[in-house]
């Protein structure tokens, strides 16, 4: 939303960065929400479209605007719009075709006893694990675009109940890359703009938030994970907009605690009940028992 010129328009006054409360991407103006002193402490993201308030929290863009402007919410949401506001769909995730059609590594099948031996030895149930999280196997031959995915866990990836990208996860301890991703040009949705979560979801507004895909798989059901620390804005967006609670359970080594820190912050900024959980090691590596405790512990439920 081209909110300088809405501001311009509607003589609002505003501060932009250099202002001391005003950071990068950011046009601030007084709070119509904040008791006391206003200050310009409501800032609007100008990348994402929404308002935060530095003292008093989240707030929908529609009952701000309503506010600053001094019109209802419905006429705010039409002003909002002819100003190019987004519409708030229930998903911003582009779907895209690839430049390839999006297919599995070839030879992808249900797993055979090596594959479920590979899961036993780290202590998942394959049966869980196929069953919940829908995951495959391939056998010692597959090759596509000049990618070796052999002797391989295939694990889908779900997006709005379509595999639209696929991780794959080796078995033999002897390839130098342990995970392998679908290659970009045959994903339908980039995987980095969505998070991982079993199939099907269950119903709940509140998840434990994580960093690979056997993380989630140690959690099950109420788990998510956004494939590294590095997260994305989008998956900000997309956690943020389907979540009100998530706990946010990283490793812990002090690159990934940084990064579940600054993660929580990006979601209580969107209005998320958010929380970086400190754990122990990895995860993934937790004794079933131990991380069903703490999934009881954080979201009242195994």
């Amino acid at each position: 939303m081209n909110i300088i010129q809405l501001y311009k328009d509607f003589n609002v006054p505003f501060a932009t960065e250099g202002h001391k409360h005003c950071r990068e991407g950011w046009v601030n103006t007084t709070c119509p929400f904040c008791t006391g002193n206003p200050g310009m402490h409501l800032g609007y993201n100008m990348a994402d479209d929404f308002y935060v308030c530095w003292r008093c929290g989240w707030k929908a863009t529609h009952k701000a605007l309503a506010l600053l402007i001094h019109v209802s919410e419905k006429e705010a949401k039409e002003i909002a719009r002819k100003y190019g506001g987004k519409s708030h769909v229930k998903s911003t995730v582009t779907v895209r075709v690839g430049q390839k059609k999006f297919r599995l590594p070839p030879s992808t099948a249900p797993m055979n006893d090596r594959h479920k031996r590979y899961l036993t030895k780290r202590k998942f149930d394959p049966e869980v694990i196929e069953k919940i999280w829908d995951v495959q196997g391939t056998g010692p031959i597959s090759l596509m675009d000049g990618i070796s995915f052999s002797h391989r866990l295939v694990i889908p990836i779900y997006w709005e109940n379509r595999i639209v990208s696929f991780q794959t996860r080796d078995i033999t301890a002897k390839h130098s890359l342990r995970y392998i991703t679908c290659p970009e040009q045959r994903e339908i949705v980039k995987h980095k703009h969505i998070f991982y979560q079993a199939i099907p979801t269950k119903d709940s507004d509140a998840c434990i938030c994580v960093e690979g895909v056997t993380d989630a798989w140690r959690f099950g059901y109420g788990a998510i994970a956004t494939f590294g620390i590095k997260y994305t804005k989008y998956q900000v967006r997309e956690i943020s907009k389907r979540f009100k609670k998530v706990f946010v359970v990283f490793d812990d080594d002090p690159q990934a605690i940084k990064q579940s820190e600054k993660l929580t912050a990006e979601l209580i900024l969107r209005g998320v009940d958010a929380y970086s959980i400190k754990i122990q090691g990895d995860p993934g590596d937790m004794a079933q028992t131990d991380a069903d405790a703490l999934k009881k512990e954080l979201l009242g439920w195994v």
